[in-house]
């Protein structure tokens, strides 16, 4: 079958079921099953499971089915928590043992080096949580409405947007539930209609909820159609009375036909309009499109092994790239002699220079500009910085960022990676001028076939 074909007529059922068996699991987390020389991907199977499968469609040269039956089990399956993981697809692994996850994670990262960069590394034993579960600290859900006039809300089932709903979802910060229930509640009651996507109607899009895992704070943002609101207040009043643990509340307004979940218009409708945390010992002010890893717990872990890698001695001057709110290069203020801060985002460089001056870090400068084209000015004034943090979106750094890279000609480059795809990608780039020196996975996201990597790469040394 084609990858342009339409998907197989239910009365060819019976042509559609096939023995197999899973042999491994791909690099976005199905079950790679083989019936003789055909191979499927399926979600919820993992390597050593055999039964039977049902065909269930073909995508740019690549078969998906679904499981009809298991005839033989995996050692590593356990029974999930959550009742719906499978339906909706943000959780793959809840179903396989945490020792199971973190291994598929680590040989995950070894394989995207093995097949992109063309190179053969033996990654460090992934890192884990204690207790894998609520670790989430941002929530965002589309909401809906039942035919009985009741909102729900919940996840969108993968490659669609059906919403999935979702009761208690086992991954996100506990309180959560409480505030989304209120808000199901409360909506009804106002006469809040959710957004429509196909039909370019409603008004509630999403709801995000952004929680402080070491301060009682929790932001509340609605994610509004339109900006008009009849009775706001009285819906924010009744809002912060079921739930008094709500510290503040933003609506964003979004009236663009998106994926994108936030709009570029907000306005604060109840307390400060940002909360605030702590990590590694410094209080950070996170507001609505802050960029703040969303799992504490791990982003400890995650920025310590990354300090780690960069051998700060405290008399280096250390670049951050993609900085964000400046949560690395604050960290690693503490260990060197200063830090340079570039990121393009202006609300986040200001939350940045906020939770600076707050925490008397005073060798930190914050600049909002390119990070790429700050680089090529560096270089061009013969300035030197001795290590290089990079933080990219799941996209990776481009040519432009990392040609840059080159010309200010770092003594290390710390890389901290969401995707270890993008990561080889980007390491083979530099391998030219730079060695990679280790690669440490780190489960930010368990029960899901995500995975962060801190890379370390020194300049290699120079012919004479």
């Amino acid at each position: 079958m084609s990858a342009n074909s339409k998907k197989p007529s239910k009365s060819n059922t019976n042509d559609r079921v096939f023995h197999g068996k899973c042999v491994d699991i791909s690099h976005e987390g199905k079950g790679v099953v083989k019936d003789g020389k055909d191979v499927y991907f399926v979600a919820g199977v993992f390597p050593g499971e055999e039964g039977e499968f049902e065909f269930s469609y073909a995508r740019a040269g690549a078969k998906f089915a679904k499981t009809v039956r298991l005839e033989t089990v995996s050692k590593d399956r356990v029974q999930p928590r959550c009742k719906i993981c499978s339906a909706c697809g943000g959780c793959a692994f809840q179903q396989l043992s945490y020792p199971a996850q973190l291994e598929y994670k680590r040989k995950k990262v070894q394989e995207q080096f093995r097949k992109i960069a063309k190179m053969d590394v033996e990654p460090l034993p992934c890192l884990g949580m204690e207790d894998p579960y609520f670790y989430r600290n941002k929530i965002q859900m589309p909401f809906g409405k039942d035919n009985r006039g009741n909102l729900y809300c919940g996840f969108y089932k993968e490659g669609t947007h059906v919403i999935v709903p979702v009761d208690t979802c086992f991954i996100e910060d506990q309180r959560a539930k409480k505030i989304l229930d209120a808000i199901k509640r409360l909506g009804k009651s106002f006469h809040i209609e959710p957004y429509m996507e196909d039909e370019g109607r409603g008004f509630l899009r999403h709801v995000l909820i952004r929680t402080s895992k070491h301060k009682p704070e929790v932001m509340v943002a609605l994610v509004t159609y339109k900006d008009a609101f009849p009775s706001r207040s009285n819906f924010v009043k009744a809002l912060v009375r079921e739930c008094p643990e709500i510290t503040t509340v933003i609506q964003n307004v979004n009236s663009r036909k998106t994926n994108v979940i936030l709009g570029s218009f907000e306005r604060t409708l109840y307390g400060p309009g940002y909360i605030e945390d702590l990590l590694c010992g410094i209080c950070f002010r996170i507001s609505s499109k802050s960029f703040y890893q969303v799992n504490p717990v791990m982003t400890e872990v995650l920025y310590q092994k990354a300090i780690e890698a960069a051998k700060l001695t405290g008399e280096e001057t250390v670049f951050d790239a993609y900085s964000g709110i400046g949560t690395i290069g604050m960290v690693a203020s503490k260990h060197c002699k200063d830090v340079i801060a570039v990121e393009i985002v202006p609300e986040a460089v200001a939350d940045a220079r906020r939770s600076a001056k707050a925490n008397g870090v005073n060798n930190v400068s914050f600049y909002c500009d390119d990070a790429s084209s700050f680089m090529v000015r560096m270089a061009e004034k013969k300035q030197h910085v001795d290590v290089v943090f990079l933080d990219p979106p799941r996209k990776g750094s481009d040519q432009r960022c990392l040609d840059a890279i080159c010309k200010l000609n770092p003594l290390r480059i710390v890389y901290v990676s969401c995707d270890p795809s993008t990561l080889a990608r980007d390491c083979a780039y530099l391998n030219k001028k730079y060695r990679l020196e280790s690669l440490q996975p780190v489960d930010m996201f368990p029960h899901t076939m995500h995975v962060e990597t801190v890379a370390m790469l020194t300049l290699r040394e120079l012919k004479k």
